[in-house]
């Protein structure tokens, strides 16, 4: 392991080296246009040095949104890090628009040589004038670019605004200031301060720390159902082996997942995070809860099963393990925290793939850790044989249905939610009770019996909860507690946040905010667990309330993605939800005010408060 570890590892890192800060786009690309004799358009871009014009991103289209034929000339071919092999232009372009109509929109991209890429701009051209003006309605950062390219721009633009040479640019494509925490990532500090090996150390712990959140227990019942499936074989030097490989895969998918996310140009983070893959999970983990519960047997094809059998006398079910732990990155990897974000964002704008891929693989080890402790525990503690196995399989099958309604939370309306929970544990109960029957006065039979009634009493107070209308499975009595019903005190719903679906409905928010209230932006999605817990408990605390009095709050969406959402994520630098952006109403964020994955009532509250303080 210790050798598939190193050789994962190696490779040299080279800090890049920083570029000139960006010029603006129309400083770097100045165009203008004139009419020809044949009713043409000639445009023209004059071209700063260090800088370049995509010929394949240059188009034209009426009013209508019919394309217009546009004549270019050859350009010179280019190996570009996010497009690929395409022609450009240096210092010059030239590009004929053929029966140029009145007005029409013209779009062009182009990029910083080593640096930044900017997002897609789009011009109004008016022949009558002669004059080109902004478009606020023109494409997103990914309708060309990709995450990549994106979030280069993105970070770019707020380095550059950390160290004084931003400006506020409310009619193009957006600019915001992000706090310097945000203009660099982990990586890029770790890099700085203590090299790699401080990298790889720093991802190592965060992953142990994360390997304690809801978003990894589920590899908890999926790893002790492997170790009970190995009977009286099962030792503590089985356990290690088997939880060994599991981890190493598992390790070595969250890598894979960087480098994908850097070749592919796509926020692959956003779309594990998909409806539709969320509910294949939830519904894979009700296959296997049904299987463990035996109306069925789950087993691979013959021919697999018998190469992996050939090896079991050498190295046990070392492949099915390491293949377990590679499929169950995607149980975990949806979940977005802040080691996670930054690694992908690094990624992104560097386009280093070695160093991301290095973090996340080292993150995925440290959320093994936990596991392989437990599976080398196990060893000796695990029933070998008998009616006990059976017992324990049919745990792991509760504890897969309990996996299952949590993942698929986001999708069920909230009574569906506690009413699942209520008949899950009241389902456990019964079984509990009968489990310990004929075993009256072991020590298993006290452990049963009293797990039994505690499930049955939170079943009854689920059910309870139900009818009082409560939203929290932990809290089912909270309505009750409250006052007279749900509505009792004061508190922040969804519906509470005005949406928004591109930069300028965004820009458009916080300028309309009174005064000079901070506004926060919550990246959100229907499909997204933790966001559910977050409205659930979070935003009903009163501490939260009072500090979120006087916060512009405006939502980000992202259920149903589409360029301009991927642009808004690009320029605040997120790369998916829950995270809660703050910034003020000049469109700067407030220092270590941003919350992202899994966060307290205290730590909302505090940056809420520090956040208005700021706007002062």
């Amino acid at each position: 392991m210790l050798t598939l570890v190193g050789m994962t590892l190696a490779g040299v890192v080279t800090p890049a080296v920083a570029t000139q800060t960006p010029l603006e786009m129309d400083q770097a690309f100045k165009v203008s246009v004139e009419q020809a004799a044949d009713n043409r358009a000639v445009i023209r871009w004059t071209i700063n040095d260090g800088y370049y014009l995509y010929r394949d991103y240059l188009s034209a289209e009426d009013s209508a949104g019919n394309k217009l034929e546009l004549q270019t000339l050859p350009g010179k071919v280019k190996d570009d890090p996010n497009f690929g092999s395409t022609e450009v232009y240096y210092a010059t372009a030239t590009a004929s628009v053929l029966n140029a109509p009145q007005t029409f929109r013209l779009t062009y991209q182009g990029c910083q040589e080593d640096g930044l890429c900017y997002p897609p701009t789009t011009k109004i051209v008016d022949m009558a004038t002669l004059s080109l003006a902004g478009d606020n309605a023109g494409k997103g950062l990914f309708s060309q670019g990709g995450f990549a390219a994106a979030a280069k721009a993105s970070n770019a633009f707020s380095s550059a605004a950390s160290t004084g040479n931003a400006t506020d640019r409310p009619d193009d494509n957006g600019s915001f200031t992000l706090a310097d925490e945000h203009a660099e990532t982990a990586i890029d500090r770790m890099l700085s301060d203590g090299g790699l090996a401080l990298l790889l150390a720093g991802f190592l712990g965060f992953g142990v720390l994360l390997a304690f959140t809801p978003c990894v227990f589920p590899m908890y019942p999926i790893v002790a159902a492997m170790l009970a499936r190995e009977g009286e074989d099962l030792t503590a030097r089985r356990g290690f082996t088997l939880s060994s490989a599991y981890v190493l895969a598992l390790a070595c998918a969250f890598g894979l997942l960087g480098m994908v996310a850097a070749w592919s140009g796509q926020n692959l983070q956003v779309a594990l995070q998909s409806t539709t893959t969320v509910a294949a999970i939830a519904i894979l983990f009700v296959v296997l809860a049904l299987s463990n519960f035996g109306l069925f047997h789950l087993q691979l094809p013959a021919f697999i099963s018998a190469r992996f059998s050939k090896g079991k006398t050498r190295a046990g079910t070392v492949p099915g393990a390491m293949a377990l732990g590679f499929s169950s990155a995607l149980l975990i990897g949806p979940c977005v925290t802040a080691p996670l974000a930054g690694a992908l964002l690094y990624i992104a704008r560097t386009g280093d793939i070695a160093i991301g891929a290095a973090a996340l693989f080292a993150l995925g080890l440290g959320k093994g850790i936990p596991l392989v402790i437990m599976a080398t525990a196990s060893g000796k503690a695990l029933p070998k044989a008998g009616l006990w196995m059976e017992k324990v399989r049919q745990i792991f099958g509760f504890l897969f249905l309990a996996t299952a309604l949590w993942l698929a939370t986001p999708l069920m309306p909230q009574p569906l939610v506690l009413l699942g929970w209520a008949v899950l544990a009241l389902s456990f109960g019964v079984f509990a009770f009968t489990a310990a029957s004929g075993t009256t006065g072991s020590g298993f039979s006290v452990i049963s019996r009293s797990a039994g009634l505690a499930s049955i009493i939170w079943a009854a107070l689920l059910f309870v909860g139900l009818g009082l209308g409560a939203n929290d499975p932990l809290a089912p009595l909270k309505p009750l507690l409250s006052g007279n019903g749900p509505q009792a005190v004061a508190r922040i719903e969804k519906s509470d946040f005005a949406k928004v679906g591109s930069l300028g409905d965004l820009q458009n928010r916080i300028a309309s905010s009174p005064g000079n209230e901070p506004t926060l932006v919550y990246v959100t999605a229907d499909w997204c667990v933790t966001c559910r817990t977050i409205e659930r408990s979070l935003l009903t605390s009163p501490d939260v309330v009072d500090a979120l009095g006087k916060v512009n709050l405006v939502s980000l969406d992202l259920t149903q993605l589409n360029d301009d959402k991927q642009a808004m994520l690009s320029a605040l630098g997120v790369i998916g939800p829950p995270t809660m952006v703050f910034l003020d109403a000049k469109r700067r964020e407030p220092a270590a005010t941003r919350l992202v994955g899994e966060f307290s009532t205290s730590d909302l509250a505090a940056s809420a408060r520090k956040a208005r303080e700021d706007s002062l």
